[in-house]
């Protein structure tokens, strides 16, 4: 999801094209997603990262900051592991006070999770396409995804992980069923599997698809191989 208003490869055993059956929502918890190996992991690697990206955060602040003016950051509330909310960071993309006139976003939003939006006639994506709130370099960092950076901070404080679903917006959640809630079984990932297995080229049950089947299914290895592949999406792939 981009920025919208708010109102309060390791191999996996199957994919959604392999025409299998969806995971049972009765399936207790996962641990190792959660467990301490993973979140040692996430904390070394955001910290790292952090201090060797140092630069290209100051030319990214300085970018916005010349380009597109004040504030340069986005902060916007989103629900995490556990349907606890915490404030989500990204570099801004879209014009100032943009997020609170997300009507367009909230209705495609639903939309998406009752089955009724359909992708975008010419690029096939499930988005909202040429969305004039964006700034010309706000795309630029969007291809590239730099605009997700700062949400390593985020990591570093434990709400998000370096792999997980997506962390949605309050009005998505509202529209869950009981099986989307498992989404909330891990914590939230800057990557994860649905954005190297397509994107916004799939629908919203096939996100949540993957979503569960990398819960049900982590690994260490899982992880590295989502993160070798996340490289390879921003630079080489057409974003979606």
């Amino acid at each position: 999801m981009r920025e919208s208003g708010y109102r309060t490869a390791a191999a996996l055993p199957c994919t959604p094209e392999d025409g299998a059956a969806p995971v049972a929502s009765s399936a207790p918890p996962a641990r190792g997603v959660n467990g301490p190996l993973k979140r040692a992991f996430d904390i070394a690697a955001s910290l790292i990262l952090l201090i060797a990206l140092a630069p290209l955060f100051a030319l990214v602040w300085l970018a916005v900051r010349i380009c597109d003016g004040a504030p340069v950051f986005f902060a916007q509330e989103r629900i995490g592991y556990g349907r606890r909310p915490f404030r989500f960071w990204k570099f801004r993309t879209m014009q100032a006070g943009a997020d609170r006139n997300a009507g367009e976003h909230e209705a495609y939003v639903r939309g998406m999770i009752e089955g009724r939006a359909k992708p975008d006639a010419k690029s096939g994506l499930y988005k909202l396409v040429n969305d004039p709130r964006v700034t010309k370099l706000g795309r630029v960092l969007r291809r590239f995804s730099l605009d997700e950076l700062p949400q390593l901070w985020n990591v570093l404080k434990g709400e998000m992980s370096l792999v997980g679903p997506r962390p949605p917006v309050g009005y998505e959640v509202e529209g869950y069923g009981a099986r989307h809630l498992r989404r909330f079984e891990a914590r939230p990932g800057l990557s994860g599997l649905w954005q190297v297995s397509g994107r916004n080229k799939l629908g919203f049950e096939e996100m949540v698809e993957l979503d569960l089947r990398y819960i049900e299914h982590w690994s260490p290895w899982l992880d590295l191989g989502i993160l070798a592949k996340t490289v390879f999406v921003v630079l080489f792939q057409r974003a979606g």
